[in-house]
């Protein structure tokens, strides 16, 4: 599997934090990237960037996996899952969504057809506004994420075909901020980033 490259998106300058967990033990990680993405003919995105995470936390495999949905769930992003991305374009536009990386890598195009490639790997996390488009288009072997959403909701699944919108852009515009970051909780992550 070749390595991926990432394609940089309009990003805020990275800076290393430390995140201390419940159990004592403490990782560091850099302030997310952050991309915008313009509303197009399918995918309507959202005003309030994509971030992400790059080598937020450093267990992998199993190990990482129950890791990452017990640290969302202590952030109050539950309704967890452990899968890979699709393949096709698509949206939420109900909800926000959390994806971490805990096993191999991708190259995924996000905000649409004309959005950016990030390439994510296993230790990485990506916040995804509610209606940024997002697919996976190559992926490792081994490639899993843990995805979950604020206050255990459930996603619906637009894939920007006719008909969706405008129902759909006023969906989005009305999903709330979450209360906490998916990672660091209650400070920095989009409770800086996407309040105004």
């Amino acid at each position: 599997m070749k390595s991926f490259n990432v394609l940089k998106g309009t990003s805020v300058l990275a800076v290393m934090s430390v995140l201390f967990h419940e159990d004592g033990s403490a990782s560091t990680y850099s302030d997310p990237h952050s991309y915008f993405f313009e509303a197009d003919d399918t995918i309507p995105n959202n005003r309030f960037p994509l971030l992400v995470y790059q080598d937020a936390f450093h267990r992998r495999g199993e190990e990482g996996a129950t890791w990452l949905e017990k640290h969302f769930n202590s952030n109050n992003w539950s309704n967890s899952w452990r899968s890979n991305i699709y393949s096709f374009q698509h949206y939420h536009s109900n909800v926000h969504e959390v994806l971490g990386c805990y096993k191999g890598e991708a190259l995924l195009l996000m905000g649409g057809a004309h959005g950016e490639k990030i390439a994510v790997q296993a230790g990485d996390i990506v916040v995804i506004p509610a209606g940024v488009g997002h697919r996976c288009l190559e992926q490792s072997a081994d490639f899993m994420v843990v995805g979950a959403y604020p206050n255990g909701a459930s996603a619906d699944l637009m894939k920007g075909e006719k008909g969706e919108r405008p129902a759909a852009d006023k969906r989005i515009a009305e999903v709330a901020i979450p209360d906490k970051d998916p990672l660091t909780g209650e400070r920095d992550g989009l409770r800086s980033l996407w309040i105004p």
